[in-house]
């Protein structure tokens, strides 16, 4: 049986946000307080392509502090693909968890296919 499911993402799983940062072949994150433009936000650390200030993500309140000077300092296409990143690990990982195998393939319009097989046989 087939189901098709969307997902709305909070983030607030430091695993999660490492294996995305892997994903996108981005720097390991960096936990601790992180110095925006006029602020400073404490989480996760994720440094964006072309972003002149990090992404903060704070895992307790799944805030995000971010400041790309709307559009100027950062690409919001990048947050973006983080966040897409971020949500196809999470879902992989929790999969895993219940030991259901996962199988990923990439669709055209830049959507993301995960397929769960329930029992772990591919």
């Amino acid at each position: 049986m087939s189901h098709i499911v969307q997902i709305q993402t909070e983030i607030r799983d430091p695993a999660a946000i490492h294996a995305a940062c892997q994903r996108l072949q981005l720097p390991p994150p960096v936990q601790g307080k992180t110095r925006l433009f006029s602020s400073t936000a404490t989480g996760w650390a994720v440094q964006l392509p072309r972003w002149r200030y990090p992404v903060v993500c704070n895992v307790k309140t799944a805030q995000l502090s971010y400041d790309n000077f709307e559009g100027r300092w950062g690409d919001r296409r990048e947050l973006d693909r983080f966040l897409q990143g971020y949500a196809v690990e999470k879902a992989k990982i929790e999969a895993r968890k219940q030991g259901h195998t996962v199988r990923e393939q990439p669709l055209e319009n830049g959507s993301i296919k995960l397929s769960i097989q329930v029992g772990g046989a591919a």
